[in-house]
């Protein structure tokens, strides 16, 4: 939800505004439910955008019942939430943040509405929560009402209501023994933003480093390609410290190496014993396999046969160490004819039509839900995440998709997928699930794509876009 809440905000819809139609939404149900305008309602709010829908829907239920607002906490984490709390102080609306007056107010409420947490919770309670939840638990003889979900609902300790008003959707885990009898609220969530990826997927999904980890905790990428074509291999590189690794080391034939280094000494390059990539390098590869948790294979490695030939053991020895992979490039077509060793793994391949067609034989409809249909279907087939590049690009793990249109003309240029491919790999060394990851590097190259549209028109790089990756993470994260 709140990376459908951000991405509500990039296409025009403010978070604000979905509060304020949760909040009523909420106070329509009530007055459904609680018929009787005498009835005293309490209000149990979090310091959370929870709580922001709770002080809406105070204010649209004052009209009709006298109602008390209980805070728990002292300090509003939200700005939405002030917003809404600030608004709540021209009402006559009597608020207590005193868990002292709690036994009372139980007491003397005959509703209970919690709006004390919702799904930004993780793992176990803590004060002042946990106390609030018992004493909740504890009461007689009240219609308790919780909004989104159930206050605790993955934890040990959690509220258990009559009635669950739930926005947009049922969110996992609930169910009527957990959350009674479930309403949905449409609060106009839109279709866009559900559709497809925004920044909301960068904000949520990305790893930010503990300010206590050490070099290598944070990602370390093997890219293994080059030869034929010389600037791939970096440019993956590149983009995959930009993202945010600790470390990049660079598998490269003797044809490409000092090229490769020389584009920056931020790389650890491995020259390889040949031209071009060969089974005879695998063994030093495997050096470097070890230390990665993280690998790009293809960008620029060309299609000699002898190298299509190291391909497959190399993937083998890749997938064998549990190592998420990037197929890039020139690396799928070797794979097309040997798609059980990538079968239910964590590899992600990013092919356009043609190299789609390559990997699976299929020719691509022009009709995007046919597009869709197919690559769920070999996604699914796979047990692996496809991303497909295009007009509109489809992301896939074979259970939920995810469409991406942020990108330019302009980046036609060559040199962005390697970027894309250095993005996806980045993510994955840090961890990333692959599907999260490429919703992520999605939107990540197709924003930085953009700003760099906006500076440098059709003359736009591969470099380019490299260059603002971390404009891109500074401004959402």
């Amino acid at each position: 939800m709140k990376v459908i809440d951000t991405n509500s905000e990039y296409v025009g819809v403010p978070t604000l505004q979905l509060m304020e139609n949760a909040g009523k939404g909420v106070a329509e149900f009530v007055r459904n439910i609680v018929k009787d305008t005498k009835k005293n309602i309490l209000i149990l709010c979090g310091t959370g955008n929870n709580g922001g829908d709770g002080f809406v829907a105070a204010r649209y239920l004052t009209q009709y019942y006298k109602i008390t607002v209980f805070l728990a906490g002292t300090e509003i984490k939200t700005e939405i939430a002030k917003k809404n709390f600030q608004k709540l102080q021209t009402y006559e609306i009597k608020i207590s943040n005193s868990l002292g007056d709690l036994d009372r107010l139980l007491e003397e409420h005959d509703v209970v509405i919690d709006a004390l947490l919702g799904t930004g919770l993780t793992g176990e309670l803590k004060e002042p929560y946990m106390t609030i939840v018992k004493k909740i638990n504890e009461t007689k003889k009240k219609i308790i009402i919780s909004v989104d979900v159930p206050t605790g609902l993955s934890s040990t300790h959690r509220i258990t209501p009559n009635y669950t008003v739930t926005f947009h959707d049922t969110k996992e885990g609930m169910n009527e023994k957990n959350s009674g009898k479930i309403k949905i609220v449409d609060i106009g969530i839109p279709q866009e933003a559900l559709t497809y990826v925004g920044p909301g997927e960068l904000s949520v999904f990305y790893p930010r480093p503990e300010k206590k980890s050490h070099k290598g905790e944070n990602g370390i990428v093997l890219v293994i390609g080059g030869g034929p074509y010389i600037g791939a291999p970096a440019l993956s590189g590149l983009a995959a410290l930009r993202t945010g690794v600790d470390l990049v080391y660079i598998a490269t034939p003797q044809r490409s190496w000092e090229s490769v280094a020389a584009f920056s000494p931020n790389f650890i390059v491995k020259d390889l014993a040949h031209d071009m990539l060969t089974k005879e390098d695998i063994p030093q590869i495997e050096e470097l396999l070890e230390k990665s948790t993280g690998v790009i294979l293809g960008p620029g490695l060309g299609t000699a046969s002898e190298t299509e030939e190291a391909i497959i053991p190399l993937v083998q020895r890749i997938i064998a160490e549990k190592k998420p992979l990037v197929l890039d490039a020139d690396a799928i077509k070797p794979i097309a004819e040997n798609l059980t060793l990538i079968q239910n793994s964590t590899t992600v391949v990013t092919p356009h039509v043609g190299e789609f067609k390559k990997l699976t034989g299929i020719t691509l409809s022009q009709d995007l839900d046919t597009r869709i249909a197919v690559v769920n279907d070999w996604a699914a087939k796979l047990g692996i995440t496809i991303f497909l590049k295009g007009y509109i690009d489809v992301l896939s793990n074979g259970r939920d998709f995810k469409q991406n249109k942020v990108h330019n003309e302009a980046m036609t240029v060559g040199g962005t997928g390697d970027v894309l491919a250095g993005i996806i790999g980045a993510l994955l060394s840090k961890g990333v699930r692959p599907f999260e990851a490429v919703r992520v590097a999605a939107f990540l190259n197709g924003e930085a794509g953009n700003e760099a549209f906006q500076k440098k028109s059709y003359g736009l790089l591969a470099t380019d876009i490299i260059d603002e990756i971390p404009n891109v993470l500074k401004k959402y994260l």
